[in-house]
């Protein structure tokens, strides 16, 4: 492993969530080890700037427990929402092998015991590890139903005492409207948590941003997928769109 460099992070400690998406070929499911590899490449960039990194997993490139029960009448909800937690441990299981084969130490601790495959999530014991230097890979959400992992994220974060809430997308920030659909839609550089919640702008579920904002824990969202936008994020440059609390000043361009 190459040697960590003098700390380049304007975080301390931060908490990172990934969706399902990221562990796959645009517009396909399941797991692409190409894509992970890549991912892992940019992963460890992060972590030669001295940031204390959780990442908490999707697991939707598998199985969306929530769409799932919605379509499936032989499957129960609860049921397929624990599915879908086990499908963010699969993912978790492949970041992890993917990101020590290149000289990343990781932990892999999971809301759902399986002591066969990955430590339990505690606390404590995660905070030392990230305290050590290692990466810890959180999976399985909060271990209970109807919880999304965009929530588990938010919750993670308060408990490690995170410093920021980094949500890697497709799309480069939170916009007005989807871009996809509007050319016109207005991305904002930052956004106060009340105006995302009262404008019912769904990049994270709503439970999250609430969670983040009574804490005060501001969450920057930025398009993974151009390379080098993780590094720039930690550096503090303005990537994406910084989500502030409600007592800070939002920019206006």
């Amino acid at each position: 492993m190459s040697e960590t460099p003098e700390k380049t992070s304007v975080f301390n400690r931060a908490l990172l969530k990934l969706s399902g998406e990221s562990f796959c070929r645009s517009g396909e499911s399941g797991i692409s080890m190409t894509a992970v590899a890549a991912l892992s490449q940019q992963l460890k960039r992060a972590y030669e700037t001295g940031v204390q990194l959780a990442i908490v997993t999707g697991g939707g490139n598998i199985l969306r427990g929530k769409e799932f029960s919605a379509f499936s009448k032989s499957i129960n909800a609860p049921t397929a929402h624990y599915m879908g937690m086990l499908a963010t441990v699969i993912n978790g299981l492949a970041l992890q092998d993917a990101l020590e084969n290149i000289g990343v130490p990781t932990r892999l601790q999971t809301a759902i015991r399986m002591e066969g495959v990955a430590e339990p999530f505690i606390r404590r014991r995660c905070v030392r590890h990230l305290e050590k230097g290692r990466v810890v890979i959180l999976a399985a959400g909060t271990g209970s139903p109807f919880v999304t992992t965009d929530t588990a994220a938010a919750l993670r974060a308060r408990e490690i005492e995170a410093d920021i809430v980094l949500k890697a997308t497709k799309v480069d920030g939170i916009y007005s409207e989807d871009p996809m659909k509007n050319p016109h839609a207005v991305r904002y550089p930052s956004i106060k948590f009340q105006d995302v919640l009262s404008q019912n702008l769904q990049v994270m579920d709503a439970q999250a941003f609430h969670h983040c904002m009574e804490h005060k824990i501001p969450i920057i969202v930025f398009n993974y997928q151009k390379d080098g936008n993780l590094d720039r994020v930690l550096a503090g440059e303005k990537i994406g769109t910084r989500v502030v609390p409600n007592d800070e000043p939002a920019s206006a361009s």
